[in-house]
C-alpha cells in the first residue's frame, strides 16, 4: 500500500513541499544560531525601569550621573531611555573608537522627532539637524569652512570683532561701580560680532534694544525646549505624534528668531546677493551660491543660539574661576602688562599671551560647552571595546567626565591652566583625553571663531577691570553648581562689579 495514499491529496500537497524544505530550515536555523551565539554582547550598564527605562537616573544633570554610573558599570555603558538605547562612552579608549575608528558608522545624528516631522524648518538644512554625513550636510559645510569660519574670511572681520569688545569695555567702564551680570553683557557682545559677519549690522546694543530685542531670552528658549524628554523620541511608536505641542513651540520659536534677519535676506536676494556697504559678508555668499531662504534661516539659526551660548558661557566660566583663584588671575594679570601696550587687546597679541590661553584651555576641561557632544547615532550595528552596538542606538561622549578622570589629571577638580603650559595638548580633535570641540566628521566647525573671540573678551575684562562680588561676597563662596539643556550653564548667573585698573 502506497503510505501516502493515507494522506488526502490537499494535504499531501500542503506537506511534501514542506518536507522538502525541512532540511533547508535546518541549516538556516543552525546558521543563526550559529552567528547570534558569534554576536558580542551588548555593553553593561544599569538594570531599565518598566516602560521609561533608565531616563529617571538620568536627573537634571545627565553628565555627573552618566559619570557616577561609569564608575560602576565600566566606560561603555548601554541605558534605556523609554524603548530606545543609548550607548555611552566615558574614556579615552571608548571617545576614540566612537569618534575615530568607527567615526562613519557612528557620525549619524540622533534628532528629536519634533525636528524630523514634516515641515520642519531645520531638519536636513543645517549640520546639526542632518541625520547623517550626506552631500547636503558636506555642502553646508563646505560654505562654513569657506564662507565663515576659513581663516582668510576670520581675518577680514578682525576690525569688527575688536571693535564690538572695545565697546564692550567702554560700556563695562561707564557701568563701574554697578552690578553687572557678565553672561548678559557677553551675549549681547557675541550676537553682535556673529551679525556682523553674517548680515553686516548689530542686532542689539549692549541694553539688549534694536532690531534683535528679546533674542537673548528667545534662543535660551530654543535650547530648553530641544532639551526637553519628548515621548515620541522614546517610544517609536509615538514618533509621528506631537503629543506635548513642542513642534509648534518650536517652529515659533525659529519663526520669531528668523525675523530679525529676514528683510535683510530679502532684499539682499533682491539685488542678487550683491556686495553692500561693509563688503561680501555670509548672506551674500549663500544667496550668491544658490541656498534657499529655508537653508539660510536654518544655517544663521544655527549659527546664532550655538555662537552665543557658547560663548557667553564659557566667558562667565572663565571669570568666575579666574575671581576663585587669585593666583591665577594675577599670573594672567601679569603676563598681559608686560605683553599688551594700552587697553586694548588686538588679536595679533594672542601668540605672545600662552598663559590667556592655558586659561582658555583649562576653563573648557573644566566647563565644556557641550558635556556630551551632541548625540551620535549608528547608522549601522558595529563593535566597539568587545560590544556590539545595535543599529540607530543614541550615542553619548561624556567628555566632561573624561576631562575630571583622576586616572589622567592631576588634581582634576581644581583650575590649574599651568597644567597646558608645557603639553602639547590641544582642542583640536586628536587627543582624546581632551576634547571640548568634539572630533571626528561633526567636529565643532566654529572652533576657529570662538578661539579667537572668547580670550579676547576674558583678556578684556582682566586687563582693565578688576571684579568684585556684590556686597563683598569672598568669591570662594560663588555657587559653581551647573545646569545643562544644549549647553552646559552656571545655575546662578555671575553678578559682578567692574572697577577700572587705572595704572
Amino acid at each position: 500500500m502506497n503510505p501516502t495514499s493515507l494522506i488526502p491529496t490537499e494535504s499531501a500537497n500542503f506537506f511534501f513541499p514542506l518536507i522538502l524544505l525541512l532540511p533547508l530550515l535546518f541549516i538556516l536555523l543552525l546558521t543563526h544560531h550559529t552567528s547570534t551565539k558569534k554576536q558580542p554582547p551588548l555593553p553593561p550598564g544599569p538594570s531599565p525601569w518598566p516602560i521609561v527605562g533608565n531616563l529617571f537616573q538620568l536627573g537634571k544633570t545627565p553628565h555627573i550621573a552618566l559619570a557616577n554610573l561609569a564608575k560602576v558599570h565600566g566606560p561603555l555603558m548601554l541605558l534605556k531611555i523609554g524603548t530606545r538605547p543609548l550607548i555611552v562612552g566615558s574614556s579615552p579608549e571608548a571617545a576614540r573608537e566612537i569618534l575615530k575608528t568607527h567615526d562613519r558608522i557612528l557620525s549619524g545624528r540622533s534628532l528629536s522627532h519634533v525636528i524630523r516631522m514634516k515641515g520642519s524648518k531645520l531638519h536636513n538644512l543645517q549640520l546639526v539637524f542632518n541625520d547623517e554625513c550626506d552631500d547636503k550636510w558636506r555642502r553646508v559645510k563646505s560654505a562654513y569652512k569657506t564662507e565663515f569660519f576659513s581663516t582668510k574670511v576670520l581675518e577680514s572681520h578682525v576690525e569688527t570683532r575688536e571693535g564690538k569688545i572695545r565697546e564692550l569695555v567702554e560700556y563695562l567702564a561707564s557701568m563701574e561701580n554697578q552690578v553687572v551680570r557678565i553672561k548678559e553683557k557677553a551675549t549681547f557682545t557675541a550676537i553682535n560680532i556673529i551679525s556682523g559677519a553674517l548680515v553686516s549690522r548689530d542686532f542689539v546694543d549692549l541694553e539688549g534694544k534694536g532690531v534683535g530685542e528679546g533674542l537673548m531670552e528667545t534662543v535660551r528658549r530654543y535650547s530648553e525646549t530641544g532639551a526637553e524628554p519628548q515621548l515620541g523620541d522614546m517610544f517609536e511608536v509615538l514618533s509621528g505624534w506631537d503629543l506635548q505641542g513642542m513642534y509648534k513651540e518650536l517652529m515659533g520659536i525659529v519663526g520669531k528668531v528668523c525675523g530679525v534677519w529676514k528683510g535683510v535676506v530679502e532684499e539682499r536676494r533682491g539685488r542678487r546677493g550683491g556686495d553692500g556697504d561693509g563688503g561680501r559678508d555670509f548672506a551674500d555668499a549663500l544667496i550668491q551660491s544658490g541656498f534657499s531662504d529655508d537653508q539660510i534661516n536654518a544655517m544663521f539659526m544655527e549659527l546664532i543660539s550655538a555662537g552665543i551660548e557658547s560663548t557667553s558661557a564659557t566667558t562667565e566660566w572663565a571669570l568666575t574661576e579666574l575671581m576663585r583663584n587669585p593666583d591665577s588671575m594675577r599670573k594672567l594679570r601679569q603676563e598681559l602688562l608686560e605683553k599688551i601696550t594700552g587697553n586694548a587687546i588686538r588679536e595679533s597679541d594672542f601668540p605672545h599671551l600662552p598663559y590667556l590661553e592655558a586659561c582658555l584651555k583649562e576653563t573648557l576641561r573644566l566647563h565644556p560647552p557641550g558635556p556630551l557632544l551632541l548625540p551620535h547615532r549608528a547608522i549601522e550595528a558595529c563593535q566597539v571595546m568587545g560590544y556590539t552596538i545595535p543599529k540607530d542606538s543614541q550615542i553619548f561622549v561624556n567628555m566632561w567626565a573624561i576631562a575630571r578622570d583622576p586616572k589622567l589629571w592631576d588634581d582634576p577638580l581644581s583650575f590649574k591652566p599651568e597644567r597646558f603650559l608645557s603639553s602639547r595638548v590641544d582642542y583640536m580633535g586628536t587627543d582624546f583625553e581632551y576634547f571640548p570641540f568634539g572630533s571626528g566628521r561633526r567636529f565643532c566647525p566654529g572652533q576657529p571663531l570662538a578661539s579667537r573671540v572668547v580670550p579676547m573678551i576674558i583678556a578684556s575684562l582682566i586687563h582693565n577691570f578688576d571684579w568684585v562680588l556684590p556686597d563683598n561676597v569672598n568669591p570662594a563662596q560663588i555657587d559653581m553648581t551647573d545646569k545643562l539643556d544644549v549647553t552646559m550653564l552656571k545655575q546662578e548667573p555671575l553678578c559682578a562689579i567692574p572697577k577700572l585698573r587705572r595704572e
